[in-house]
């Protein structure tokens, strides 16, 4: 199947176009919930980050034709570093060729938030995921403390939702009606993963991943090995065994992809 790229211009016209629907709107993942990351500034786009919000469709069987392959960081935010001159903005973007490659052959259409060195913002990864259709998010990163060798799925924790009549969702928790999937996604994977990587957990984690929170389709986050390596030939020996398992474990989840439902209301 063919690859889609999505130029970062386009991205970028991407969230202009999505905003009016959304009402004008490196460290180990349990040490970056408690960083000083921040969120985008809503208001600058005319809005508060409580007002900003995006409209879900009913609940229904749908195709799962597109993942949304994000490698984290880029530009000058180059991630985790190691010792050894590892950048981890760096290693992700050529996990992610590999990754792309095994999607395809698993028949899958592959949009990336970045193709070079860009630094997307948190919301404009996000806002492409949202425009795609019968898709599914996976965003790469490398550990700054973790066990080498070792592979590690996170899904966001919970998000509570209050329901709303207009089924309107805040931008700032459009994971939330996707969890019950994004677990099913992350368990699958990590499965994957188990098998190739000695070391590695038997089940996804939970987290608060800020990457995942505004991401309103099945959305994981896969930490690999660690920057901390003492041989960057470690680290790339990794790639085509993560690449094979994240599009195996993508595959086994299609026949259990549906559209979330109203807000508030998990799949």
């Amino acid at each position: 199947m063919q690859i889609a790229f999505l130029s970062w211009g386009a991205a970028r016209r991407l969230l202009a176009l999505a905003i009016p629907f959304i009402a004008c709107a490196t460290l180990s993942f349990a040490e970056r919930a408690s960083s000083s990351e921040q969120p985008v500034d809503a208001s600058a786009q005319g809005t508060s980050a409580s007002q900003a919000a995006i409209s879900l469709p009913s609940g229904q069987a749908g195709m799962l034709n597109v993942v949304v392959l994000d490698p984290a960081h880029g530009g000058v935010d180059y991630g985790a570093r190691g010792t050894e001159g590892v950048r981890e903005s760096e290693v992700v973007m050529e996990f992610a060729v590999q990754v792309r490659r095994a999607l395809e052959s698993q028949g899958f259409q592959v949009v990336q938030t970045r193709l070079g060195n860009e630094d997307p913002t948190f919301d404009e990864r996000s806002a492409v995921a949202n425009a795609q259709q019968g898709a599914v998010f996976v965003t790469l990163h490398v550990a700054s403390t973790g066990l080498p060798g070792t592979a590690r799925v996170y899904v966001n924790e919970d998000l509570a939702v209050e329901p709303d009549v207009t089924r309107l969702i805040p931008w700032e928790r459009a994971q939330a009606p996707f969890l019950s999937l994004s677990r099913k996604l992350g368990d699958l994977v990590q499965g994957q993963l188990a098998q190739r990587f000695k070391g590695s957990p038997g089940s996804e984690q939970s987290a608060a991943v800020r990457q995942l929170r505004t991401t309103a389709a099945p959305a994981i986050a896969v930490e690999i090995s660690s920057v901390t390596v003492e041989n960057r030939n470690d680290l790339d020996r990794m790639a085509p065994g993560v690449a094979d398992a994240i599009a195996k474990g993508v595959a086994a989840f299609k026949p259990s992809y549906v559209v979330a439902g109203t807000a508030g209301v998990k799949p």
